[in-house]
């Protein structure tokens, strides 16, 4: 059995309830105050008072971030690639 928790996490002004792993709460938690960072950061910097703006802020920088970290991998991933292809090539021509 699963065990879940129930617990409360404060993006600007309202309470979510949510149920969470124990292992994820403290990744849950966290996140909830990066929102709220970057919403004060937002509010604070373009002196935005509207909530659904600043909400939508985050969300389009949140998704540039995520965006840029899995160009990132693509990057990495095709370069170990074209790496390990390269010592597979010197590996068999070294057999032969």
């Amino acid at each position: 059995m699963v065990d879940i928790l129930s617990i409360k996490i404060k993006i600007g002004d309202r309470e979510y309830p949510m149920k969470v792993k124990p292992e994820e709460e403290q990744r849950v938690r966290n996140a909830g105050k990066i929102i709220n960072e970057k919403l004060k950061s937002y509010r604070d910097q373009f002196g935005i008072d509207d909530k659904e703006d600043l909400l939508a802020m985050v969300a389009f920088d949140c998704l540039i971030s995520k965006m840029k970290i899995e160009h990132d991998i693509t990057s990495i991933d095709s370069t170990t690639s074209g790496q390990l292809d390269q010592l597979e090539k010197m590996i068999n021509s070294a057999l032969t």
